[in-house]
């Protein structure tokens, strides 16, 4: 058969081998510690999953508009002016199935053949992925601490080319859990609309912050493109819902593509989500909030002592990005060496980086401190034999 050869650019995501053969130890009787997937241990607020129940029972189980229930858009809009100072009309916020939805409708609208696109190096795969699979060229931009493992202003004016129409960021990002701080964020805006580009910001970890207070691009500009999730900071992963922040004269067109594409994101998550911003659930999402601070705290801690801690601690998301070149040159095999002996399973930095990823992993502090801690014992014994 032949396929589209677009798809033949996306690369698997070896992580889900690794859940997959991690998943195998555990039925076979193993004591495996999960650090690879990005889901925290947290279940759906309750009074989410009670709302979601009404839905179900109030038989709202019909279409809704593609855009999102106007409440659910309304309440979104009003989380943006409580957290982050920053007006978002209703109207230019599109409910979409998850974050890839609306990565989906940007990718389509913005980026086509003939486009370049700029993003970090590291990066979340699937960013690059929809951008190629919408005909465009990505120009991935190597990074490290000496640009906070972001796409700053500088890249962005060394790197843009003529025909380049867009620069994506991701702040807090995956798999760094760094950010770009409020003045490094606007400098970023001014230098994309000098040259008369798009700019798309990822903030699906948005909340999720350590040490500062959580940014959005939308308190700098009205012309920036958000993509956001109730996956991470409102722990609804599996509900699959998210949003799309667009200019106002972009929504028409992509309510246009939401109605082809999607038609419309789930009605009962929907109405579930709105529980998301009661006042019970603010209060427990910053408590899991200070909860994954403690971990990354002591996942910190404890890496120092084994000499792997990152010299910038991340500030957001719930990842560390840590270099093994010490140790090995191929973070794939690292990792399968690291399940197979210790049963903690990890995630190999050729997953995210085009560049420098065989010298890196990412760990995500997913779980509770005592697991975390045990974890670093048993690296700390897989370490010693590398080194005998």
């Amino acid at each position: 058969m032949s396929f589209n050869a677009r798809v033949e650019g996306v690369a698997p995501f070896r992580v889900m081998h690794l859940l997959e053969l991690a998943q195998q130890r555990e039925a076979a009787g193993e004591d495996v510690i999960h650090l690879e997937v990005g889901e925290p241990d947290f279940s759906t607020p309750p009074a989410v999953r009670e709302a979601g129940h009404r839905a179900l029972d109030e038989g709202r189980t019909r279409y809704t508009p593609a855009t999102g229930i106007p409440a659910l858009r309304e309440a979104i809009a009003g989380h943006y002016r409580e957290h982050f100072d920053a007006e978002v009309a209703p109207e230019r916020i599109i409910v979409t199935p998850g974050a890839s939805g609306a990565l989906l409708l940007a990718s389509q609208l913005l980026a086509g053949p003939g486009d370049g696109v700029l993003m970090a190096d590291p990066n979340y795969p699937c960013n690059r992925h929809f951008m190629a699979l919408a005909g465009a060229r990505v120009d991935a931009v190597p990074v490290g601490p000496d640009s906070g493992w972001q796409l700053n202003a500088e890249l962005i004016e060394r790197h843009w080319r003529d025909d380049t129409r867009l620069a994506m960021l991701a702040s807090p990002s995956n798999p760094t859990g760094h950010v770009l701080e409020r003045s490094a964020l606007g400098a970023v805006v001014d230098a994309v609309a000098e040259r008369g580009g798009e700019l798309l910001v990822d903030e699906i970890y948005q909340g999720l912050n350590y040490g500062m207070a959580p940014l959005s691009v939308a308190s700098l500009s009205d012309r920036a493109f958000i993509v956001n999730s109730f996956s991470k900071y409102f722990g609804m992963t599996g509900w699959r819902l998210g949003w799309l922040v667009a200019p106002e004269d972009a929504v028409e067109p992509l309510t246009r593509l939401a109605q082809n594409v999607f038609l419309a994101a789930s009605t009962p998550a929907q109405h579930a989500a709105l529980a998301a911003f009661s006042p019970e659930c603010q209060a427990l999402f910053e408590e899991r909030r200070r909860e994954l601070q403690t971990r990354r705290d002591a996942l910190l801690e404890g890496l120092s002592r084994l000499g792997l801690a990152p010299s910038l601690p991340p500030q957001g998301a719930f990842y560390l990005w840590l270099d093994i070149s010490a140790y090995s040159n191929d973070s794939q095999a690292f990792c399968l060496r690291l399940l197979e002996e210790e049963n903690v399973a990890i995630t190999p930095g050729t997953d995210f980086a085009l560049q420098g990823g065989e010298h890196h992993v990412r760990i995500a502090f997913t779980t509770g401190v005592p697991r975390l801690q045990e974890a670093l014992a048993r690296l700390e014994r897989f370490l010693a034999r590398q080194g005998s």
